[in-house]
């Protein structure tokens, strides 16, 4: 069993991030500038968004982060968008979600301009993703390629299974794993109403879990030899640690690690390659890769 460690794999990447943004500095070009709206004080959010600044440093990206209160109404949020969109040394930016629930997120995503959209949650991108055009790919399911290419796990004509059919991972994530360019493997989705659950799971070569159900995929699920990434991180209440929770993923780790030929921590897996996403995203709206 090997451990896929995404906290090196992030670190590596935003080594190279930093190099590619000096040069581009140094032939006179712009400083890539990420921006970031947070609404209220969600602790999971708070934590993101603070290691999202930290990780534009490290980048050497100018970030700015612009903060509201939970009764911010939608009006003033879609015209702090709007502001965004207009501001030219802007390169991307991302509105952390969920947002209250007074505030209709569909509506936040599509006032986004989509070249700037840099978290690829705008239907343009998602639909070019899903048709293989170039575009702003969802920093999970991002994050997911990117460590299963950097480990060298085979992934054409695999079987894969993703649990859970968000729009953040589920979905895109189904999406790249069955595209010629990407994941080529053969992909079933399962959700909390799939039947055969456990059978489609033991069949796969890839689970990919997405559910955020603690301790969800169990031994009795996985076959010999499955390569195993948890992007599950729910909140734990734990009097041991000095936050009083711990990280806990969808896999039952101890169970399960022995079973894998690779396997994902939480945290220290997926979660690092998320924010290093963001930045492989920030740094193509910076070059304008994608849009012109």
């Amino acid at each position: 069993m090997e451990l896929i460690d995404g906290k090196a794999t992030a670190t590596a990447i935003k080594a190279n991030i930093a190099e590619e943004v000096k040069k581009i500095i140094a032939a006179g070009g712009k400083r890539p500038h990420l921006a970031a709206v947070l609404v209220g004080h969600d602790g999971g959010s708070e934590t993101y968004v603070k290691n999202k600044v930290i990780a534009c440093e490290q980048c050497g990206f100018k970030s700015t982060l612009i903060r509201y209160e939970d009764n911010v109404t939608e009006e003033e949020l879609l015209a702090c968008v709007d502001r965004l969109n207009k501001d030219e040394d802007v390169d991307g930016f991302i509105v952390q979600l969920p947002l209250p629930k007074h505030i209709d997120e569909q509506k936040i995503i599509m006032a986004i301009d989509y070249r700037k959209d840099v978290d690829g949650f705008h239907p343009i991108n998602v639909g070019r993703m899903a048709i293989g055009l170039p575009c702003f790919i969802s920093a999970t399911p991002l994050g997911i390629m990117t460590l299963l290419k950097h480990y060298n796990i085979e992934t054409s004509g695999k079987k894969c299974v993703v649990l859970g059919r968000s729009n953040i991972v589920g979905k895109p994530m189904a999406q790249l794993m069955m595209q010629k360019n990407y994941g080529d493997a053969t992909v079933t989705v399962c959700h909390s109403h799939s039947i055969n659950l456990k059978d489609e799971c033991r069949h796969a070569d890839i689970i990919v879990s997405a559910i955020g159900k603690p301790n969800f995929v169990t031994a009795d699920m996985v076959k010999k030899g499955a390569v195993i990434i948890d992007v599950g991180t729910t909140r734990v209440p734990d009097p041991t640690k000095k936050k009083g929770f711990h990280l806990n993923g969808d896999v039952k780790f101890d169970e399960v690690s022995p079973l894998c030929s690779f396997i994902t921590p939480v945290p220290g897996g997926v979660g690092p390659m998320t924010i290093c996403s963001l930045m492989k995203n920030t740094l193509s709206a910076g070059k304008k890769e994608f849009y012109k």
